[in-house]
């Protein structure tokens, strides 16, 4: 009863906290708070209603009939007249001093970058509360905590005169600053850009990640949406639109598992650099005929040449050698089949068949890649416990907490040792680079040392049958610089331009954004002296796959043979073109 008393003879007028800032590990603002202001009506205490509705109709830019009903509701204790008003007009209605009528300051949210890192920052309810991305993760650290302005007032509601008044202030929510560089960011949503007007994909993303910590520099998913403007009455476009793919969405990665496999087979000394493998197009496991993506076949190649070549017998071989026991240890402890914590919502585990469901068909096509689905970042992540000499981090957003630019949470990497020696991630990186730039002359980028490995995979339908004519195409790749370290993940979902070989459709665009950030970093050559020479790529229409073949490989080129027949009736790029020495060519039979 006594709380109930209290209620009646007091009344509260809301204090919002000032919401906490999103900057770039630069400072820059992603996401900023600014001050609105809600204009209510207590209709118990105005005195004369007709003037009150008519000057605030017109100020407010309402119907009058709207505002008088509001006045005259005694119904309620408060009616809210308009909210979001300008700091300029709240200060005209307070100036007019009516009965009745009062202003309380509200927060609202801005975006600078509009609909740029749509997916990780997020967006917030209209009342504040964080609904998706860090907006959402980060909601406690960044709302701070409302205050409260009280009056006492009689049983109808009128203030009293003199009334005792008690004020709680506002605790403004804290800053959080992100890994996550904006120059980056842009560089990462410019080449996307790019890919969809070149390729017009259902959806690409891309990750830039420093390896040896797992911070995220950079995450950007097209398409987006601007944050200024959330598209919140339609609900299904919006759902799909601030999904973060990257830690929600699975696939089959395709050929850029073969390095799990590498690093497996290496670690146990289960193959050298000077071994041979012979690649008909095809291996027969447990009486299933399993193709190489060249079903003509590699023939003879020593390992170098098998990861330059991508061979998918080369790699099912090791994958059978290492075994199944032995091979699942590994995947585990590089995080296969398992989420990785990073501070995004909705993160997937992937997809690692049970032990006891693999047979040796399965086993050999998980070592090139199908039969098993990661999450991008899954992936990502799981490649730079490799590449950094075998440390599983815990990838993040966050850097640190600011309260008025003082920090006072910094975010530490979390990680745990794999089952890789700094040997075998040595000799890996230097493997992934000469498989790059194939002449092992950094011919990638000419003058720097890039590693990577390129991924082509199939998509599969609701029924579990193969989508025909849909690829996701990817490039996994890192600068192997001692003074820089960045990895990255591009992804293309679905490419509709009649190309979709992640070396024709991935790569390239790879390349422009390790050229980006070499320049936005200034980061130094490592061999001045290294020129990437410009050819002229020969008319291969017409020739036979045979012969079209022999002569891409006596001039060291990349080239991608798309069907089963014995002529070339197309190619990409087309005869008479100037290209440099890692781009790839496609030969259509």
């Amino acid at each position: 009863m006594q709380i109930r008393a209290v209620e009646q003879w007091v009344r509260m007028l809301p204090l919002t906290a000032k919401r906490g800032q999103i900057l770039d590990s630069n400072g820059n603002i992603l996401s900023i708070s600014y001050t609105t202001y809600d204009v209510y009506i207590r209709s118990r205490e105005v005195k004369d209603a007709v003037k009150v509705s008519s000057y605030l109709s017109t100020i407010l830019d309402m119907n009058f009939e709207d505002v008088y009903k509001r006045a005259m509701n005694t119904a309620v204790s408060e009616n809210l007249v308009k909210l979001q008003i300008s700091e300029n007009t709240a200060k005209l209605i307070v100036e007019k001093n009516f009965d009745g009528v009062y202003v309380a300051e509200n927060i609202q949210r801005y975006y600078p970058y509009e609909n740029s890192l749509s997916q990780v920052i997020g967006f917030l309810t209209a009342d504040s509360v964080g609904q998706a991305g860090l907006e959402s993760f980060y909601h406690d650290i960044l709302k701070g905590k409302d205050g409260k302005y009280l009056t006492q007032s009689d049983v109808r509601g009128l203030t009293l005169n003199p009334s005792l008044n008690y004020y709680v202030e506002a605790i403004d929510g804290l800053d959080i600053k992100l890994n996550v560089d904006i120059n980056i960011q842009n560089i990462l949503e410019n080449t996307l850009n790019q890919i969809v007007m070149d390729h017009n994909p259902k959806s690409a993303s891309a990750i830039i990640m420093d390896p040896s910590t797992s911070k995220i520099l950079g995450l950007a998913i097209t398409p987006s949406f601007d944050l200024n403007n959330v598209p919140r009455d339609d609900v299904s476009t919006l759902m799909k639109l601030s999904k973060n793919i990257t830690v929600t969405d699975v696939y089959e990665p395709g050929s850029t598992f073969k390095i799990f496999t590498l690093a497996c087979a290496l670690s146990e000394g289960l193959t050298s650099l000077d071994e041979h493998f012979y690649c008909p197009g095809y291996r027969i496991v447990d009486g299933e005929r399993i193709k190489c993506w060249k079903t003509t076949g590699h023939e003879d190649q020593t390992l170098i040449e098998a990861i330059q070549n991508s061979c998918n017998c080369c790699f099912m071989d090791l994958g059978l050698r290492v075994g199944k026991e032995k091979l699942y240890d590994y995947l585990k402890s590089f995080g296969i089949g398992s989420k990785t914590g990073v501070d995004i919502d909705g993160e997937s585990s992937g997809l690692l068949l049970g032990d006891s469901l693999v047979k040796n068909v399965d086993l050999a096509r998980i070592a090139f890649g199908q039969t098993v689905a990661v999450t991008e970042l899954q992936l990502l992540n799981s490649f730079c416990s490799i590449i950094n000499g075998g440390s599983l981090n815990t990838p993040s957003l966050l850097n640190s907490y600011l309260d008025n630019g003082s920090e006072v949470y910094q975010n530490h990497t979390l990680s745990k040792k794999v089952t890789l020696s700094c040997e075998i991630s040595d000799l890996i990186r230097y493997l992934l680079e000469e498989a790059l730039s194939k002449t092992g002359e950094m011919t990638f980028i000419e003058g720097y040392h890039i590693a990577g490995k390129t991924g082509t995979a199939q998509k599969y339908g609701e029924n579990g049958a193969i989508s025909q004519g849909k690829y996701v195409s990817s490039f996994f790749g890192f600068i192997n610089e001692e003074e820089a370290s960045y990895a990255l993940l591009l992804c293309v979902d679905e490419p509709s331009s009649g190309m979709y070989y992640g070396s024709v459709v991935a790569k390239p665009y790879a390349k422009t954004i390790f050229e980006q950030i070499i320049d936005y970093k200034n980061i130094e050559k490592s061999d001045e002296s290294i020129v990437s020479e410009k050819i002229i790529t020969k008319d291969f229409v017409g020739m036979s796959v045979s012969k079209a073949s022999a002569l891409l490989d006596t001039l060291k080129l990349y080239y991608e043979v798309d069907g089963e027949g014995d002529k070339v009736i197309s190619q990409f790029p087309l005869g008479g073109t100037e290209i440099d020495e890692s781009a790839t060519i496609l030969l259509k039979t």
